[in-house]
């Protein structure tokens, strides 16, 4: 049989349900919501989309404050003032005296700072002025000190350079995080497709209740009259009975349920009015297959723990880089040349500046440290091999969930053709059981054997197209690729900030 006709009349018989029930009240306004509605609102209001944004938004500042470090920093620092009144000790040619001692100092200085990342050093420009006024019982005797310009460099000899691996991994960190956000939006796709599913199959089972229990009600008033002229056994009538009143405990059942669903539905997309809502299921299905090889290689390519991967790796690599230079000797070179002047005066204090020179060099060379550096280097090369290990399970475990849920989606479609298929059987077979049982050819047994298969088989078709729309969902979100458009999953990020 077609599809589109066993999928067009399973619609049909699923909006027949609807009609029977919601008729009474076809002049309320109703909110419908097909699956591509509740998708779209989540993606734009739901909790789970605003935090995925502010997260990305974070490793976007995080990044840009990286990036900023590598610039030329400016800034400026002073004492306004520093005032000193006390006794100090002074040495003098006969020993030592103590003096009372009372001096303000006014002190304003500009830094520009310059990282090289390449070799690990900084370069800085100072320029300054200082004011030492000192009293005296008599008067007061002003000096200035000026600096106009200091160029100077530190740069560590055989040390750990963090900037070095800094420019490695923050744009890989960054580049996964906006790859991550896609998949935390695909996740929010993924868990409004369950809320709507859930949702929908509820509103369903309780049309299902209501109908079963017209049915019953009348099957239960004719079997009355039935035993009352001696046709039927009272047995039968108590399994009338029996059913009916079952059938009143599921309605009550199916509503809470409905309720529950609901509120869980209108929480995620974050609807805060009292409109009814009527789900409507997918109308149409395009049918398309998924190729494994193309979809795995689009996940390693994509996504964001194909990337990660590589910087885990990068990172194991530095600490084994770390755990060898600091362990070992090294050295730091610091070298400063400069102009300055002192005078009474200020105007003098920039006149004919003298050149400053300064040159040192620290080493540090570990003698004898009982292996603790070698073990260090230990540490960080097991668990780098710990991770490689990791990661190459990782690596296969990432494609073998690929395949399969590639194999499952594949699958679905046709699943989806047996379950209609299946409820349009079941439907027929429920009709002609129940006018069977109406003439009284079969008993309240076979009927209920085929009230249970038809309900079964409506809620089986449903799961089928959650299962369906789940598992194109979350290839999406495994890929980064939409395979129905045949194109990569792309975000304007420049709207996130």
């Amino acid at each position: 049989m077609n599809i589109n006709k066993v999928y067009m009349r399973q619609l049909n018989l699923l909006a027949v349900i609807f009609f029977i029930i919601t008729s009474a009240s076809s002049q309320e306004d109703i909110r419908k919501l097909t699956l591509d509605d509740a998708v779209k609102i989540a993606r734009l209001q739901s909790p789970e989309a605003l935090m995925a944004k502010h997260r990305f938004r974070a490793s976007y500042w995080e990044y840009r404050s990286y990036r900023a470090s590598y610039l030329p920093s400016l800034e400026l620092d002073g004492t306004l003032p520093n005032f000193n009144r006390s006794i100090q000790r002074i040495s003098v040619p006969e020993g030592e005296l103590l003096s009372e001692r009372q001096y303000a100092e006014y002190s304003v200085n500009a830094y520009i700072r310059q990282r090289i990342g390449f070799t690990g050093g900084q370069l800085f420009l100072r320029s300054g002025l200082e004011r030492l006024d000192n009293f005296t019982d008599s008067s007061t005797i002003t000096q200035y000190l000026s600096t106009p310009i200091n160029i100077g460099y530190s740069q560590p000899i055989f040390k750990f350079n963090p900037f070095k691996w800094e420019k490695k991994l923050e744009p890989m960190k960054y580049e996964e995080a906006k790859k991550k956000y896609i998949e935390e939006m695909e996740q929010v796709s993924l868990t409004a497709t369950n809320y709507f599913f859930n949702l929908f199959l509820a509103q369903i089972r309780q049309k299902i209740a209501l109908v079963n229990l017209a049915n019953y009600d009348t099957l239960y008033k004719i079997a009355r009259g039935r035993f009352n002229l001696g046709k039927i056994a009272e047995n039968d009538l108590l399994q009338l009975e029996l059913q009916f009143l079952r059938a009143n405990a599921a309605v009550d059942d199916v509503r809470l349920d409905v309720e529950n669903r609901l509120f869980q539905f209108k929480s995620f997309l974050r609807i805060k009015d009292d409109i009814p809502i009527e789900i409507i299921p997918p109308s149409d299905m395009n049918p398309f297959k998924v190729e494994a090889s193309k979809a795995i290689a689009e996940a390693r390519s994509n996504n964001s723990d194909a990337l990660a991967f590589v910087r885990r790796l990068l990172e194991a690599e530095r600490e084994v880089n770390r755990a060898k230079m600091d362990g070992r000797f090294d050295a730091e070179l610091y070298a400063v040349y400069g102009l300055m002047q002192s005078s009474i005066e200020f105007d003098q204090a920039y006149t004919n500046p003298l050149d400053q020179q300064q040159l040192s060099v620290g080493i540090k060379l570990p003698v004898l440290d009982w292996g603790v550096a070698k073990g260090k280097i230990k540490m960080a090369e097991s668990n780098q091999e710990l991770v490689r290990t990791s990661v190459e399970q990782e690596q296969i475990d990432f494609d073998q969930e690929i395949f399969l849920k590639v194999a499952r989606f594949n699958m679905q479609y046709n699943q989806v053709k047996i379950a209609a298929k299946a409820d349009t059987v079941a439907q027929k077979g429920y009709d002609i059981t129940k006018a069977r049982y109406m003439i009284g050819r079969i008993s309240i047994t076979d009927l209920n054997i085929a009230q249970t298969e038809t309900d079964n088989s409506k809620s089986s078709y449903i799961n089928a197209l959650r299962t369906y729309w789940v598992n194109y969902y979350e290839i999406r979100q495994l890929t980064l690729y939409d395979f129905e458009r045949k194109m990569l999953i792309m975000v304007d990020y420049r709207e996130l900030l």
